[in-house]
């Protein structure tokens, strides 16, 4: 038997070797031929022949051809119908191939052949294989453009199909919103149904993913985003999540289902059901619900600024939020971006302390409610407390806040008390979370955990004392505004403060609160009682009876009363040393209301002011022509606060100014000077916001006094200290004294050199040490 083979017969098997087509051999031709490769034993000498002439007629004409397709184009509909055009092209010239291979593929059938070729067992997905690296060999650079064109005009039409469908009954739809051709001319049909065409040849292929995978997933990013910013944009009241994922599983990944199972989702659709396609389709989902939050996350810490100032309605916002990170690595990324939002928006000059003490606010409950464990409140709101605890008026901002009358967040917080530590869960331990990485292990997790809107405030000084003292100041000019000794709300206040700050620490405030109460029924006492003669007086003369040591310091003014009103308040004194001993009183003449009624004429008016008005006004009744420093020398008041004071009434039209500093009564209610509107009965509200006790850095500068005796001594005694040595010692001494003030390093290097510069001490070589005489 002849077993010999020659290169004639190979080529009549197989036409491809001489560019012939597969017709030019006949099935029985071929299975005469077929026996003789076996029989020879060549039949793998064959296989690799054929296969490198297929590999050489692609990379020679096929490739090229194809890629000859992907030209420039100037519309999105062009680049479409290229792209079509091409894989059409491609599908049937590979086409060809299939009978060459499947002639091939009978030749594999023996056992000296490889069970592999490419990583393949059958040679049809060897010539995938060679088809892919083929084409990715010559992959023009532009080639993304053609193709991102027909995903685009397809994805386009998937989305608009619903809407188009609504506006066919339109009487005004002249436009499809899919194709952007007028409804008659409307291509949409058309157009999906060339996409899933081509989409099954390219799945066949084995070459959707190699040429269309990174610009499927670049416009579905692109989508995702877009329909994230369109979808939420401004609004924070409502909870978007379950929305957007609902619409990734019907239009994104629909259309990704429409691509994969050639138009059909049918379960009768081979490609669309088989494992290697459900398990990329299950894998691109999970990465796109990835990126689909992370683009929600990114759009939400862009707005965090202003859905923080906007809580609690923006509380769906910050739960979305809250979930999102927890699906996501941008904790960084939201530090970040709110630092520096608040930095810019807030932490400035021109803003006011009670808007960023509202903003601050707002952040401490968003925050809390986005991290439950205080790490990013911690955090992110350091620079506010840094800045707060530069600004002067931060105290009593928070303290007039926690006692302002009507709804505010702090007086709300104040009246709700302080959260029980089992509330926080950190008790719980079926509920306990550890802290984040990136939480300071120098901080204990429950002080985070459980600090409230109050004391997240009193940590930005780190003491509560000054707050307390703040509240004292504050107190005692309610107390002293009014003079109806009704105490039942700020008692009521005062136990709310009580059981944050203790006891103890209020303890003055209560005595404050005490001598009001007590004032009320000394008054009473002493004017029902016949044996005092004050009912008998000329006018009536109540008294507040401040126990001094317990009161915050008074402002430094003198003021000389008339000696009509000083012989009143004497026979008061007398009556309250009559009934309580060994004690007396000392009068505070600025301090009060005094309720005048001003005959003019034919007119009279009441008014309630106060007693450097009552002063001004009661000296022109003696003397009708006064000038600035004549009344000055008497009422013992400077000129320019006395200045100031008449200024009240030549208002009411009672005094006017004749010539510079020169003022007159005015009497005659006809001449136009008398104010027509004059109100029977007005109270004087000038400067009502003015606290008659001394400023915190007034009473700071008193308290400090204190160690300048001690100073003094310590000079005297040793010539000359170093500043340390001095505080050392101020500290061992100073603190056993009945104060209990307390003076840091920092602060006693300031007043030393402010008694420096009063010439009182002399500073050299780093020493302090008193002038000679």
């Amino acid at each position: 038997m002849d077993t010999s083979l020659s290169w004639e017969e190979i080529c009549d098997a197989f036409p491809i070797l001489k560019n012939k087509d597969q017709s030019d051999c006949t099935a029985d031709k071929f299975n005469i031929l077929h026996g003789k490769i076996l029989n020879s034993g060549s039949e793998w000498e064959v296989i690799e022949l054929v296969m490198d002439r297929i590999e050489l007629e692609l990379r020679q004409n096929v490739a090229p051809r194809f890629w000859g397709k992907f030209t420039s184009r100037s519309t999105e509909m062009e680049g479409f119908e290229k792209f079509k055009e091409a894989v059409s092209t491609l599908y049937g010239t590979l086409s060809l191939f299939l009978p060459t291979l499947e002639r091939l593929e009978t030749l594999r059938n023996s056992p000296n052949n490889p069970e592999y070729i490419c990583g393949e067992k059958r040679l049809l997905d060897t010539f995938k294989v060679i088809t892919r690296a083929t084409l990715h060999s010559q992959l023009p650079i532009d080639y993304q453009i053609i193709t991102e064109d027909f995903y685009k005009v397809a994805f386009t039409v998937f989305c608009n199909t619903d809407k188009s469908d609504l506006n066919e009954s339109a009487e005004d739809a002249i436009q499809c919103s899919g194709c952007n051709l007028e409804t008659d001319q409307c291509q949409c049909k058309n157009i999906i149904q060339i996409f899933h065409e081509t989409n099954r040849m390219l799945i066949e292929l084995g070459l959707l993913e190699r040429l269309a995978g990174d610009v499927l997933t670049r416009l579905i990013h692109k989508r995702i985003e877009n329909h994230v910013q369109e979808t939420c944009k401004g609004s924070f009241d409502t909870s978007y999540t379950n929305t957007l994922e609902e619409w990734l599983e019907t239009v994104v990944m629909g259309w990704l289902t429409n691509i994969y199972g050639g138009g059909s989702s049918s379960e009768n659709s081979v490609s669309l059901n088989s494992d290697e396609t459900q398990n990329f389709l299950r894998k691109f989902k999970q990465k796109l619900e990835h990126l689909l939050y992370e683009t929600y996350t990114r759009t939400r810490i862009e707005q965090l600024f202003n859905i923080i100032i906007e809580y609690p309605d923006s509380e769906p916002a910050v739960e979305d939020l809250r979930l999102c990170l927890e699906k996501t690595d941008l904790r960084g990324h939201l530090m970040g971006k709110l630092q520096r939002a608040l930095e810019t928006r807030l932490l400035h000059p021109g803003v006011n302390t009670p808007d960023i003490l509202t903003a601050y606010i707002a952040a401490i409950r968003a925050l809390r409610q986005l991290d439950p464990s205080g790490v990013l409140l911690d955090t992110v709101t350091h620079p506010i407390r840094q800045y707060l605890r530069c600004r002067e008026d931060t105290v009593r901002c928070v303290v007039t806040s926690l006692r302002d009358e009507g709804p505010n967040d702090l007086a709300e917080e104040l009246q709700r008390g302080q959260d029980s530590p089992a509330e926080d869960g950190t008790t719980n331990w079926e509920k306990w979370m550890p802290d984040p990485v990136d939480a300071d292990p120098s901080k204990l997790s429950k002080a985070r955990r459980t600090s409230d809107v109050i004391s997240m405030l009193v940590s930005v000084y780190g003491s509560k004392d000054l707050f307390v003292n703040e509240y004292r100041t504050l107190l005692a000019d309610r107390l002293l505004a009014q003079f109806t000794f009704n105490t039942d709300k700020e008692i009521r206040y005062l136990e709310l403060l009580k059981l944050r700050f203790g006891d103890s620490q209020l303890h003055y405030c209560e005595v404050m609160l005490k001598d009001i109460h007590d004032s009320k029924r000394m008054n009473a006492h002493l004017h029902s009682d016949p044996a005092f003669e004050l009912s008998n007086k000329q006018f009536v003369a109540t008294a507040i009876i401040l126990s001094a040591q317990f009161w915050p310091v008074f402002k430094d003014e003198t003021l000389e009363l008339p000696e009509i009103v000083k012989e009143h308040l004497n026979v008061y004194t007398k009556a309250f040393e009559t009934l309580k001993g060994n004690r007396t009183l000392s009068w505070k003449p600025h301090l009060g209301a005094v309720n005048l009624d001003i005959t003019i004429k034919d007119r009279t008016v009441n008014l309630t002011v106060t007693p450097i008005h009552a002063t001004i006004i009661c000296h022109f009744e003696t003397k009708p022509e006064w000038t600035i420093d004549e009344l000055s020398q008497v009422m013992h008041v400077p000129p320019t606060v006395l200045r100031r004071r008449i200024a009240f009434w030549q208002s009411q039209g009672l005094i006017w100014e004749a010539s510079t500093d020169k003022f007159i009564l005015v009497e005659d209610s006809v001449s136009g000077k008398w104010k027509s509107d004059v109100r029977s009965e007005m109270v004087c509200e000038e400067e009502e916001t003015e606290s008659a006790m001394a400023s915190a850095h007034d009473q700071r500068e008193e308290e400090l006094q204190v160690f300048w005796s001690y100073i003094v001594g310590m000079l005297t005694n040793l010539d000359s200290m170093p500043l340390e040595r001095i505080h050392q010692m101020l500290k061992m001494f100073a603190s056993q004294g009945p104060s209990t003030v307390e003076c840091s390093l920092q602060e006693l290097r300031h007043f030393l050199e402010r008694k420096v510069k009063e010439q009182k001490l002399i500073f050299s070589g780093g020493l302090y040490r008193l002038p000679k005489p």
